[in-house]
């Protein structure tokens, strides 16, 4: 059952339609009132309120010290937010794009990340990194990448990418909470997204995916924005009589190899859609669990829809061209369900 459908605790609490960049900004307004050791750190998050409005008046709450605006350095504040982890703090790390944190990548990568192993578990790192991934409208190459898979690749950060404004605010607030490094993944294109939120307390869950749509003929396995066209694509197979089951991950890194082959096991043949290109990507890796873990159950190879293999071009013809669309979704399910 989809995480969407609240409990009764959580009914008992209004729902509102908020955006997003709201249910971000709630989430982090929330975590520095409960705890005084967590911070916000980044390019234009105080008196600008955010790139992308997520801190909206948070500064103004908190004060300069606790939304700290960071100069262009990426490698310099990501580093001191480690250091600042490891000397207790709960720091939150924003990138204006996760583009620019390849500025910040030894630091992530090789810092945040095995400080726990290198110290014998003596140093922990809760600190999260968060910002926009993926591509935006007419961004070009150099700001329109999906890093989900270089980041799940490395052992020691956990990684998250949501759609949801529930799951935004949900997950945010379990990743501030987690005393590992985690990875956190937003879309420029979905900041303005509105959806149900409880104004009461809650959490979803590290590590566990979410049936956002129960079918019997075929699973749809997605994260991040992506789960928007997913949704669209399974409502136009129904009317060709084809009924779609859809996974959103949610968190990439620890996979919920449950849901996913629970699912795989009852439809008995998948599709995964992905922002990434396909070589060396995370819907690769997905392939693998399913053929190693469950091959007998597979009635036809899993499909794979990626970003084609090129740079993202500028031109905005070109860049919807290069993106997975609701036709080759579709074509690809035709394709396992034939």
């Amino acid at each position: 059952m989809s995480n969407a459908m609240l409990t009764d605790t959580q009914n008992q609490s209004a729902v509102r339609e908020i955006q997003i960049r709201d249910a971000l900004q709630e989430a982090m307004t929330e975590e520095m009132l409960r705890d005084d050791r967590v911070f916000l750190v980044g390019e234009e998050v105080g008196g600008y309120n955010g790139a992308y409005k997520c801190s909206r008046g948070m500064q103004e709450q908190f004060g300069p010290k606790r939304v700290i605006d960071a100069p262009i350095a990426e490698n310099g504040f990501a580093g001191i937010g480690i250091g600042a982890a490891m000397a207790g703090l709960r720091p939150i790390v924003e990138f204006m794009t996760f583009n620019f944190s390849l500025c910040a990548i030894d630091q992530i990568l090789n810092t945040a990340a095995k400080s726990r192993l290198m110290s014998a578990g003596q140093i922990s790192c809760p600190i999260v990194f968060r910002g926009a991934g993926g591509a935006a409208f007419q961004l070009g190459a150099q700001h329109a990448n999906s890093f989900e898979q270089f980041y799940a690749y490395t052992p020691g950060l956990i990684v998250l990418a949501p759609a949801t404004p529930y799951d935004m605010k949900g997950l945010l607030k379990s990743a501030i909470r987690n005393d590992n490094p985690v990875v956190f993944f937003e879309s420029e294109l979905t900041y303005g997204k509105r959806g149900p939120v409880p104004e009461g307390e809650y959490l979803v869950p590290i590590g566990k995916a979410d049936i956002k749509r129960e079918g019997t003929d075929v699973t749809l396995v997605t994260w991040s924005k992506n789960l928007f066209l997913t949704l669209e694509v399974a409502e136009a197979m129904a009317q060709e009589g084809i009924s779609c089951e859809v996974i959103d991950l949610l968190t990439l890194r620890p996979l919920d190899r449950e849901t996913l082959l629970t699912s795989v096991a009852k439809t008995h043949r998948c599709v995964v859609i992905q922002e990434q290109h396909e070589v060396a990507s995370y819907g690769a890796y997905l392939a693998h669990v399913i053929n190693s873990s469950i091959f007998d159950e597979l009635d036809a190879p899993v499909g794979v829809v990626s970003s084609l293999e090129a740079p993202m071009p500028y031109s905005k013809a070109l860049e919807v061209v290069l993106l997975p669309s609701k036709e080759r979704v579709m074509q690809a399910i035709r394709d396992v369900c034939a």
